[in-house]
């Protein structure tokens, strides 16, 4: 499958794959920023992506970053529609209590390519009757325990 990748910036980094196994491509920031403890920022990539029809781009973190820093990938998994054609900016969350420096060129996150079925919506009056039924957290055997 062929992806039109467009550079925004002259320093933006065309994504690849790192092996031949990889699922995932690195995405890396364009700019030098800051992110404060308890802050939630946009990191620029500096490219936009024609993903295919009937995909979709999958923005995720990368575990070495989330082993070694505090940094996370607020809404992830982030999603690049088919048909958005805009500069795709990583959403980063600081949860530790340091301020941490994203260098351009630093990877901060990866893309997958994934298929996406859109669904039809029926409403109905009733639904099919299934073992758990409206059972919600913790119904299956996981216990949720309630915090004050």
């Amino acid at each position: 499958m062929q992806v039109k990748v467009k550079k925004l910036n002259s320093s933006a980094q065309i994504p690849k794959y790192m092996t031949s196994g990889s699922s995932g491509f690195d995405l890396a920031s364009v700019a030098n920023l800051t992110i404060a403890p308890g802050e939630t920022r946009t990191v620029p990539t500096g490219l936009s992506f024609a993903v295919p029809e009937g995909y979709e781009m999958q923005v995720r973190p990368r575990s070495g970053l989330s082993l070694t820093t505090k940094l996370r990938v607020a809404n992830s998994p982030g999603t690049v529609d088919a048909d958005y054609r805009g500069e795709v900016m990583i959403i980063m969350h600081n949860t530790g209590a340091d301020a941490i420096k994203i260098s351009a060129g630093d990877r901060v996150a990866q893309g997958v390519i994934v298929p996406v079925k859109q669904a039809i919506f029926l409403e109905v009056e009733d639904l099919d009757a299934t073992e758990r039924g409206s059972g919600a957290f913790g119904s299956t055997g996981v216990k949720v325990e309630k915090k004050d």
